[in-house]
């Protein structure tokens, strides 16, 4: 799937101007004249970066970026102003900006970023759908399989397992090979190195 680059600036010319540099190397944009707009457009489906202006009417940067911090953030976000300063980039790189980048900028830096940001935002990405994959299969579990599956991970042993849950050994195998099919892991190590990635991510 092809990543797009998202454009967000109040500024027409500067808006075009960027949306003519992504697209003469090859690139895809799609460019917003408010940052409402964006919210409805954006998609969740595709690995893409935002090119995001820090003053705007209505609803600035800032207000965007905890939005997608909450919705998309695995999207990497360059924060773009003509008025930055210290605090303002700081504010944006502890909440997890990609770069800010101050205007006027020049044209082969900031497109050197954006290519950048989508490598990033591709691996990012494919994180996302695996985890999101990982979600669904979680979903089919039975409680009692998501109380020995907490415990695989932990790495308690099937013996300490059935002590624990007051069960049958054989019991807790089952279980085992139950989460193996259902979560698509062809082993349990697989599904320890599997789960604590997708459980880091999330926090």
């Amino acid at each position: 799937m092809n990543p797009v680059v998202y454009i967000v600036d109040d500024d027409e010319g500067l808006r075009n101007s960027l949306s003519w540099l992504v697209s003469s190397a090859g690139l895809e944009s799609l460019a917003f004249g408010s940052a409402a707009d964006f919210l409805k457009a954006v998609s969740r489906d595709r690995p893409a970066c935002l090119v995001l202006d820090v003053r705007m009417p209505e609803m600035g940067g800032f207000e965007v970026q905890q939005i997608l911090i909450k919705e998309l953030r695995h999207m990497p976000i360059i924060f773009v102003s003509g008025h930055g300063d210290i605090p303002m980039t700081v504010r944006a790189m502890r909440d997890g900006a990609f770069d800010f980048v101050e205007k006027p900028y020049n044209s082969q830096a900031i497109l050197e970023r954006i290519q950048e940001a989508l490598r990033v935002a591709h691996e990012r990405f494919e994180r996302y759908r695996k985890h999101q994959a990982l979600e669904k299969r979680l979903g089919m579990l039975s409680p009692r399989e998501r109380e020995v599956l907490e415990r695989v991970v932990a790495g308690k042993s099937s013996k300490v397992i059935a002590q624990e849950l007051n069960v049958a050994v054989k019991t807790i195998e089952i279980h085992r090979s139950n989460l193996r099919e259902k979560l698509g892991s062809a082993s349990l190590a697989e599904l320890f190195t599997e789960m604590l990635t997708h459980f880091s991510d999330r926090h």
